[in-house]
């Protein structure tokens, strides 16, 4: 069983947005997690993901970017999602004190997280991961959304589709080389930027989401 509760958590420059800790009786790490461009913290992919943590004893700190809160279309300034990470970070080891922290989370929150680490150091922080991370737009190749990773210093975990439109792997995996020991890449076959797969590959959405919320778990003991 996991215990959920509702707060508030002020934002430098974004007033306040809400925020959502899922914690497991027995949880033995906490995952700072950021949601998507178009979706928020309560959308079925992330109440999903929470449970699968829940399930694997990491516990989870859901929170809204300020556009998101004001139900606005067009996300905040970087400045203002990177004060809302920091705040969200700061808000988790309030809340739970004594349970180690990973930061990351769904395509743009998961940037914006490596972002703030870039920028400065991640109070308590040891890791982030990564739900699918947008290394470029649909049909715009490129890699220069990747090039703040170089001044992350915490180790990362890239969970990744095959069919990713955001995210060609054979742009990331060089990228992830690059970053040396500090990246690990774990590819879920057929699956695209929503973790959805096809058919063919046998396996459920539900499937995939144990998935990655196993691997992010595992992976998190060694860091």
């Amino acid at each position: 069983m996991a215990a959920v509760k509702q707060f508030r958590i002020g934002v430098e420059g974004g007033g306040e947005v809400s925020a959502l800790l899922t914690r497991p009786t027995k949880a033995r790490r906490l995952l700072v997690l950021a949601h998507g461009a178009g979706a928020g913290m309560i959308h079925p992919f992330m109440e999903m993901l929470a449970d699968e943590l829940a399930g694997v004893a990491v516990a989870t700190l859901r929170y809204q970017f300020p556009y998101m809160e004001e139900r606005r279309r067009v996300p905040d300034a970087p400045a203002v999602l990177i004060a809302t990470v920091v705040a969200a970070v700061q808000a988790a080891a309030e809340a739970a004190p004594g349970l180690p922290l990973l930061a990351g989370g769904k395509s743009m929150g998961g940037r914006m997280t490596s972002q703030a680490a870039a920028r400065s150091p991640l109070d308590g922080v040891r890791g982030l991961v990564f739900f699918g991370f947008p290394l470029h737009p649909p049909n715009r190749l490129g890699t220069m959304r990747a090039d703040h990773l170089a001044k992350v210093a915490m180790p990362m975990l890239f969970l990744q589709g095959t069919r990713d439109k955001l995210a060609d792997l054979k742009l990331l995996r060089p990228v992830c080389t690059k970053l040396g020991s500090r990246a690990t890449l774990h590819v879920i076959e057929t699956a695209d930027h929503s973790f959805h797969v096809l058919k063919k590959s046998g396996r459920s959405d539900v499937e995939v989401l144990r998935e990655l919320a196993e691997k992010a778990a595992s992976w998190a003991e060694g860091t």
